[in-house]
């Protein structure tokens, strides 16, 4: 009796298309390859810029390697730089968050930078004239800010945002328009739930991307969305948004009446759901009366945080609302996903997973994501 797999191209019918192996969910090099060629290459989502609500607002983000500070200056516009002295690199930033009054200073020998990043105080400093402040500043980080987030990038040579951010919209929707009306930088922070997820990042974006297991783990989901039970996705369709069921009245976690629709949200977007995945780490769900945005932060080859943000209307928060219900239904599926994502990682070591697994057809779209991934990585653990 043979315990090797025969890999699964030699036998594919034509429904099943070939996954990855299993070691690009396991192997440390790739994930650092995926740090390097990924994370620290292309547009991150760090920080929600309300979150940043002052001058001397401060948040630090795991982006791949590095740590990044993500701060507002005195004129109140956000910047961003890498989280590390000039002096002799200790980390000038220890809390996940936090509030200055002027400036960062380093707790190791004092170095102290204005919040746009220029060296402006050390011990002797003054004995040391020919100090170039600025050329020794902190290391500057490029910024975007959309959907009300700071996007940062730590290549030399940023990729277009427009193409490869605002582009994942516009391939998914068809416009940008149809996600502008939902006015998401204008909407307020509700809740937010962060999840601790001992998975593969990878694992997360496939599960999103694919409504195979709706039926069998979602039955909440399927009872306000009835046609995911059939196994298609809400990102398999350009355009396309489910249709809530017709005795739903909103998308909370028992089809009662949510809140009213966004006020620009189209007719035709009303009782609907949409799904965006803005690769690499980015989920966008939007619903009549609210907005929900998934950011990754992946940690380890199998560990990645997932921080979630329901947001609802200023008046929704500010009158003090009930958003449970709105919130339980997305927590439940957030919580039911993550599991499963859990219970498979221990399998992308097995020798049965050795050459990978299947694609049933409802699921073919995620070898794109698949195809993207070792472009990327210019064939790397192939």
């Amino acid at each position: 009796m043979t315990t090797t797999p025969v890999s699964p191209e030699s036998s594919l019918s034509p429904s099943l298309i070939a996954t990855l192996p299993g070691h690009f969910y396991t192997d440390p090099e790739i994930f650092r390859q995926e740090q390097e060629r990924l994370f620290e290459s292309m547009w991150f989502c760090a920080a929600r810029s309300a979150d940043l609500d002052k001058p001397g607002a401060f948040r630090t983000v795991q982006v791949g390697r590095e740590s990044v500070i993500v701060s507002r200056n005195r004129k109140g516009e956000l910047r961003a730089f890498l989280n590390i002295c000039r002096h002799r690199g200790a980390r000038l930033c220890t809390e996940e968050s936090g509030e200055v009054k002027r400036s960062l200073q380093c707790p190791y020998h004092a170095w102290t930078y204005d919040l746009d990043g220029k060296l402006i105080a050390a011990p002797n400093l003054v004995k040391m004239p020919d100090i170039d402040r600025t050329a020794y500043g902190l290391v500057t980080v490029a910024l975007r800010e959309w959907l009300g987030y700071a996007w940062v990038c730590l290549a030399d040579e940023p990729p277009s945002f427009e193409e490869t951010v605002i582009g994942a919209a516009v391939e998914r929707l068809g416009d940008t328009a149809s996600i502008e009306r939902y006015r998401t930088e204008d909407l307020a922070l509700g809740r937010r739930i962060t999840y601790d997820v001992k998975a593969n990042w990878k694992l997360i974006v496939e599960n999103f991307m694919e409504c195979y297991h709706c039926a069998t783990i979602h039955p909440e989901l399927t009872e306000v969305l009835p046609e995911f039970a059939d196994g298609y996705a809400a990102q398999y369709y350009v355009g396309h948004g489910a249709e809530f069921g017709d005795e739903i009245k909103g998308f909370t976690v028992d089809g009662s009446e949510g809140f009213a629709k966004l006020p620009e949200v189209a007719d035709d977007q009303d009782r609907r759901y949409y799904a965006i995945t803005v690769k690499p780490t980015v989920f966008i769900n939007l619903v009549p009366d609210h907005v929900i945005l998934h950011r990754m932060f992946p940690l380890a080859e199998d560990r990645t945080v997932v921080e979630c943000d329901w947001l609802y209307a200023p008046e929704v928060v500010e009158s003090g609302a009930d958003v449970s219900k709105s919130v339980e239904l997305f927590h439940r599926v957030n919580a039911q996903d993550f599991e499963a994502c859990e219970r498979t990682q221990p399998a992308m070591a097995s020798r049965a997973y050795r050459h990978g697994g299947v694609l049933v057809p409802t699921e073919h779209h995620i070898a794109i994501f698949h195809s993207w991934l070792t472009e990327h990585l210019g064939g790397i653990g192939a």
